[in-house]
């Protein structure tokens, strides 16, 4: 956790979740085969519809923290991410979120999941 993370109490900022969720989810994205940038060269945009963050715990400057993320369902009109946030040093949960995300063309008109994404996905998850 960096200074430019901490609010005035030393705590991460509660509206920071939501970039850490950011950077990993694009981490683990590209991790199987879906760089946003080669997504959107086939024409399709993943835009966050929802979000949601539950704080358990503060996080502190310094303090190294791991993202666990995963997909829990195939997708089909719709890409639900959850993350699970705890330090390096424990599993104690700091905090929890999801995000979902629509799939749409470059007209942005909503789609269907694309076969190339769940192909990509369905591997990951070892369905």
């Amino acid at each position: 956790v960096f200074y430019k993370d901490v609010d005035q109490m030393g705590i991460v900022y509660y509206s920071r979740y939501f970039e850490f969720f950011e950077e990993a989810r694009t981490e683990m994205l590209s991790s199987i085969g879906l760089d946003y940038s080669d997504v959107e060269a086939q024409g399709v945009k993943l835009p966050v519809i929802e979000a949601y963050a539950n704080y358990r715990k503060g996080a502190y400057f310094e303090q190294e923290i791991i993202i666990e993320i995963f997909i829990p369902e195939i997708p089909k009109a719709k890409l639900k991410i959850e993350y699970n946030v705890h330090p390096k040093e424990s599993d104690e949960i700091l905090a929890t979120g999801f995000t979902v995300h629509a799939f749409m063309n470059t007209s942005g008109r909503p789609i269907k999941a694309p076969a190339f994404i769940v192909e990509k996905i369905k591997k990951q998850m070892k369905v």
